[in-house]
C-alpha cells in the first residue's frame, strides 16, 4: 500500500518509515500539517496515518479540510488518550484512532483493518492466473519463474493489481508513481513505455487499456 505519515517528531516518523517499508509498504511524510494537508489533496494514497498535534496546521483542522474533498482512509495517532480527543477525531472524519504509545503489531493491524474497510487489500502475496505478486519481497513471478523488473515497473503492477478489475485512471498512476521531481520529463510517454514492456514481459493481455480512463488487470 502506499502510506503518508504526518508527523512532527523526528524519530517517530523515522522508525515508522522503517517499520513500514520493511512491511513492503510505500511510504511519503510530512512533519508539519500544512505540507501533509497539501501531499493528502494532490496525491492518491491508500492510508494517511495522521498526528493530532502538528506545527502549522494541527491534525484536527486538517481531517476537517481534507474530508471536503478526500476519502482516504485515515488513522489518527496521538498521544491525547482523552475521550473527547478520540469523540473529535471521529467525528471530523477519522476511520480509526491509535493512543501513543502503542505495539507495533497493532497499528499494523489498525492500518490492515482500515484498508480492508475501504475495500483495499493488503496481502503480501498478490495471484492474478498465472502471475504471482510478492510485496514482501518486490518480486514478481509468470508460472513460477521470476521476471525481472524495475522498482517503478514493479509499483505499476501492485498498484493495479490491488485495485484489480477497478480501471486505474492515468492519473491517479502519475500521482502514485511519479513525484514532483519529475516535472521535466513526459511523464504520459514514459508511462506508455511502462505499461508497453510489462506487456512484453507478462503477456500482452496482463495490463488492458480502457479507452480515456485509465487501465485495468482482469
Amino acid at each position: 500500500m502506499k502510506l503518508l505519515i504526518i508527523e512532527d517528531s523526528p524519530e517517530l516518523l523515522d522508525f515508522l518509515i522503517e517499520l513500514l517499508e520493511e512491511e513492503g509498504h510505500e511510504v511519503s511524510a510530512a512533519e508539519e500539517g500544512v505540507q501533509g494537508l497539501y501531499l493528502a489533496q494532490n496525491w492518491e494514497f491508500d492510508v494517511i496515518l495522521l498526528d493530532a498535534m502538528l506545527p502549522g496546521l494541527d491534525g484536527f483542522s486538517l481531517l476537517e479540510r481534507l474530508r471536503k474533498t478526500h476519502t482516504t482512509p485515515v488513522l489518527m495517532l496521538t498521544a491525547r488518550d482523552q475521550t473527547r480527543d478520540r469523540v473529535r477525531g471521529l467525528d471530523q472524519g477519522a476511520d480509526d484512532y491509535l493512543v501513543k504509545p502503542f505495539a507495533n503489531d497493532e497499528l499494523l493491524a489498525r492500518i490492515r483493518a482500515v484498508a480492508r474497510r475501504h475495500g483495499l487489500q493488503s496481502e503480501k502475496l498478490l495471484r492474478i492466473g498465472a502471475v504471482e505478486i510478492d510485496t514482501g519481497s518486490l518480486q514478481i513471478r509468470a508460472g513460477g519463474e521470476p521476471v525481472e523488473v524495475t522498482a517503478r515497473e514493479f509499483a505499476l503492477v501492485e498498484l493495479l493489481a490491488r485495485h484489480r478489475s477497478e480501471v486505474v485512471s492515468r492519473d491517479r498512476i502519475f500521482g502514485q508513481l511519479f513525484d514532483e521531481e519529475s516535472e521535466d520529463v513526459d511523464i504520459s510517454n514514459l508511462l506508455d513505455v511502462y505499461i508497453y514492456k510489462l506487456r512484453q514481459k507478462l503477456g500482452k493481455d496482463f495490463i488492458k487499456t480502457r479507452r480515456g480512463a485509465g487501465y485495468f488487470i482482469e
